[in-house]
């Protein structure tokens, strides 16, 4: 099968939908029966999108300007994606948006519906995205989550049968050892890392640290990612706090710096509002740290039992749990239950979980 596949999510600081995108298309071009033709919705970016593919693909060179073809797309079905790609069998949009197709089967992945559940947290593209997954739905597109929750979502809200919907988990970003100095400096922190955007709720973590960092003098709360629209809240949070002083705010960090930000934690923290799958809990674990975060959206089925869980907005909580998981007890526990956790990951699994998504859909 010949499979169009969006490349766009590449381009840029690497987010979740990224790392999903770069993960996926390296294990699938490595399945035999599996032809892929990556294309992107990008004009500044085109010139990029060669350095990062994997050995011997190719991308149309063909100028596909995102915001004009997503309004397009909005009203008709034109222009097809076969206008860039040649013929294909299946024509894959990896974030949310599916191209459509003269006689090419659809497959759309929906990461979450952050659109749809919290509209307040959401961009004026993102707040498009419904309305393009119901066209596509429209076409006959079959729709992939990455968990079983985004999946019961998806059927709930756009009333679609359960059938053309299907969940298939996401591998987990390889993290080379690193023998770097973290970061961070030295020592013990805990870590938390995301863009600065409200979904994140890194503020509740900020007033979470403030009540447990009398605990350890030198304890430190370090948060790395690249600016949201939520950096406004997240300052003036810091700004509140009493130790205040012991935040260090970091910007996007990648590569080896990135694993010996992790490797050096104390304890990882992912206090999200809401989420469809989640990286860098199982990036942690995969290091080795002990892991707290909210049962919010798809986390409890994606962490399991490997991370103490509380409920989102609850700073108290919150606390109780960073102090809990630096108990040495607690600690190994949870260093055990996240190797075992990330094992049931890998983008072996997502390629062959994601062609049998394509041989349906063709």
């Amino acid at each position: 099968m010949r499979i169009a596949f969006d490349v766009t999510p590449l381009l840029g600081h690497p987010t979740g939908v990224g790392a999903f995108a770069l993960g996926a298309l390296d294990a699938l071009v490595d399945l035999d029966d599996l032809d892929v033709a990556p294309y992107a919705l990008t004009w500044r970016g085109r010139s990029a999108l060669p350095a990062l593919l994997p050995s011997g693909l190719t991308v149309s060179r063909w100028p596909m300007a995102a915001r004009p073809l997503r309004a397009a797309w909005t009203r008709a079905d034109l222009p097809p994606i076969e206008w860039w790609t040649g013929r294909v069998d299946v024509v894959h949009g990896t974030n949310f948006v599916v191209p459509p197709a003269r006689r090419a089967g659809e497959v759309v992945t929906v990461h979450d519906l952050t659109a749809v559940r919290f509209p307040e947290l959401c961009s004026a593209d993102t707040l498009a995205y419904p309305s393009l997954i119901r066209r596509a739905l429209g076409r006959g597109a079959i729709v992939h989550t990455p968990s079983a929750f985004v999946a019961s979502e998806v059927i709930e809200h756009f009333g679609v049968e359960p059938g053309r919907v299907r969940a298939v988990h996401h591998g987990i970003p390889p993290i080379a050892p690193s023998t770097s100095p973290s970061p961070a400096g030295p020592g013990p922190y805990i870590l938390a890392i995301g863009t600065i955007e409200p979904r994140k709720a890194f503020p509740d973590l900020v007033a979470a640290f403030d009540r447990v960092a009398d605990s350890d003098r030198d304890l430190r709360l370090v948060v790395a990612g690249g600016d949201g629209w939520g950096v406004e809240a997240f300052d003036a949070a810091v700004a509140r706090a009493a130790h205040g002083a012991r935040i260090l705010r970091l910007g996007y960090v990648s590569g080896d710096q990135h694993a010996a930000l992790l490797g050096g934690a104390e304890v990882f923290a992912y206090p999200s509002v809401y989420e469809g799958f989640g990286f860098p809990p199982l990036e942690a674990m995969t290091c080795g740290v002990p892991v707290v975060a909210t049962a919010a959206g798809a986390l409890p089925e994606v962490v399991g039992d490997a991370a103490l869980l509380v409920a989102p907005g609850d700073v108290d909580a919150l606390a109780a749990a960073l102090l809990e998981a630096r108990r040495d007890d607690v600690r190994a526990t949870l260093v055990e239950r996240g190797r075992q956790r990330v094992s049931r990951y890998s983008w072996r699994r997502c390629a062959e979980g994601l062609a049998s998504i394509y041989r349906d859909a063709a």
